[in-house]
């Protein structure tokens, strides 16, 4: 018999899980799935040059450029920057410093190049302004290396508080009026490429609830620098309802010190839902901090451009085969030539007994297999970057498909696994467009194409215990598993990510 006690702990767990708007079977398929685990994901091999990963030949640039031209000026396109991100790990080697950890070699010389550079920086001002507001002179502590006072005004709250900030509203470039933040940078890079036959420009954010109304009073101040430009920005927080709850070390419940259940915030994977609701025809995808001053955005925009016209290409053929299979009896040929075409082109493999297949299954096949929102991928050169990369992957269909794969989605401690990760020869900077939308003009319902069985489960600390969350598929990895998929090669130039406030030193940060 249920104990007063127990109920009164089933009801106080009831009211957790309504408060987050997340289902009581939601959340025992979540507790299971800590129990299971995720399957590794089994590579087949490298993406490469020739096997996987296209690179735009000279003689097509303008054909591709007339492509994207005529879909900008239609308003096709909108840009789509997932932008919710504190900036904590930007600064974490001089948090480390400033609470008084001990530093790894490579942390102390980070934290020394930092001080030695601060003067070039672009919030060097703001941080002179706020200490002579409350009585300190950052020359003076700069000149006897009162290193921790400096600190504590750039990363708490007794000033700048950049360490609680969104990345977004960092100061990352400066120019002659002052600088630039992410926010503006990506305003700049869309007004240079996505701007309509009208002037309109549009743009998404994704954004935490905590800051969003700092981030639009800022959208809306730098946004009106740009007066031949009317720029239509949205904004979207990451669902609740997407949240995973988290587990303890024996796989049950985690409760916080209150008591009441721990849900937490399942990864970009979660934004699925965001760039579904936007209603997007065609949709660049870019990180917040992968961003360069004008001066250094030459290679940016062109492949931005030609990225996007292949996508409009490659979508007008689609929707060209689909119509065809759709709307009269196909000869062999006519199939075969689509075949073909899904083969050479999209990356497809077909199966080994496609040619014994009758006429009505070929065609059958081939509409299931177009029938599905496409993305065309930027893939830079490998330079031992961090991150996931182009990766033939057996899937659950028994085909052999392009995926973009992290590498803690892999089991290293496979030697044929471990062995082909190490022969990518390309890297994933999270540099996507995406069509969303069918030949008929209908939105795709995009959680239709993912694959569940790529999250991840990770080890994190609550209240000084140890705990399990979980990430669902990731945006651009598991949630895009089921997308027809091209790989294109583009310059090592167009990928200048920020991951520590140390990258702003880089040359290609500096005006």
């Amino acid at each position: 018999m249920t104990t007063e006690n127990e109920l009164r702990e089933i009801e106080n767990g009831l009211i957790d899980i309504i408060d987050e708007g997340i289902s009581a079977s939601a959340l025992a398929e979540q507790v299971e799935r800590f129990k299971t685990g995720f399957a590794p994901t089994q590579l087949e091999r490298a993406c490469t040059l020739t096997d996987g990963i296209y690179r735009i030949q000279p003689a097509e640039k303008e054909e591709l450029l007339d492509c994207f031209e005529e879909a900008a000026d239609e308003g096709r396109f909108t840009k789509f920057v997932p932008a919710s991100g504190a900036a904590t790990r930007m600064f974490k080697h001089l948090l480390a410093k400033l609470n008084g950890e001990d530093l790894s070699e490579k942390d102390s010389e980070m934290v020394r190049t930092f001080m030695d550079l601060l003067p070039v920086l672009p919030f060097y001002s703001d941080l002179q302004d706020i200490m002579n507001e409350n009585g300190d002179s950052l020359e003076d502590a700069y000149a006897v290396q009162d290193y921790n006072l400096i600190l504590e005004y750039l990363l708490t709250e007794k000033g700048l508080n950049y360490a609680a900030m969104p990345k977004g509203l960092i100061p990352f470039h400066n120019y002659a009026g002052g600088y630039r933040t992410p926010f503006e940078e990506h305003i700049a890079e869309a007004a240079a490429y996505i701007k309509d036959r009208r002037g309109k420009v549009k743009l998404h954010f994704t954004v935490s609830p905590l800051h969003e109304q700092a981030v639009r009073e800022h959208v809306d101040e730098v946004a009106g620098k740009y007066s031949d430009c009317r720029f239509d920005i949205e904004y979207s927080r990451q669902n609740r309802r997407t949240d995973t709850v988290a587990v303890d070390m024996n796989n049950d419940v985690f409760r916080t010190d209150d008591g009441k259940i721990l849900f937490r915030p399942a990864g970009h994977g979660a934004l699925l839902d965001n760039l579904h609701k936007l209603r997007g025809d065609i949709v660049y995808l870019k990180n917040i901090d992968n961003i360069v001053p004008d001066s250094v955005k030459g290679d940016t925009l062109e492949y931005k451009k030609l990225l996007g016209g292949l996508l409009v290409r490659l979508q007008d053929q689609i929707f060209e085969c689909l119509n065809m299979l759709e709307n009269h009896n196909c000869s062999e040929f006519e199939v075969a030539a689509v075949a073909i075409f899904a083969v050479s082109h999209l990356s497809m493999q077909l199966p080994d007994n496609f040619g014994q297949m009758s006429l009505e299954d070929k065609v059958s096949m081939l509409r299931v297999r177009l029938s599905k929102p496409i993305r065309v991928c930027g893939m830079v050169k490998n330079e031992g970057e961090p991150g996931g990369g182009p990766f033939w992957v057996n899937g659950p269909d028994g085909f052999v498909s392009a995926q973009i794969v992290e590498k803690s989605q892999v089991d290293m401690s496979n030697p044929e696994q471990a062995a082909i990760v190490k022969k990518a020869t390309h890297f994933n900077p999270v540099d996507l467009v995406c069509g969303m939308r069918s030949h008929r003009g209908e939105w795709y319902a995009l959680k239709n194409f993912t694959d569940p069985e790529t999250g991840f489960i990770s080890t994190k600390s609550k209240d000084g215990r140890k705990l399990k969350a979980m990430e669902l598929p990731g945006l651009w990895n598991g949630s895009m598993a089921d997308w027809i998929t091209v790989f294109v090669e583009v310059p090592l130039s167009t990928f200048s990510p920020v991951k520590t406030v140390n990258d702003l030193l880089k040359e290609e940060h500096r005006m």
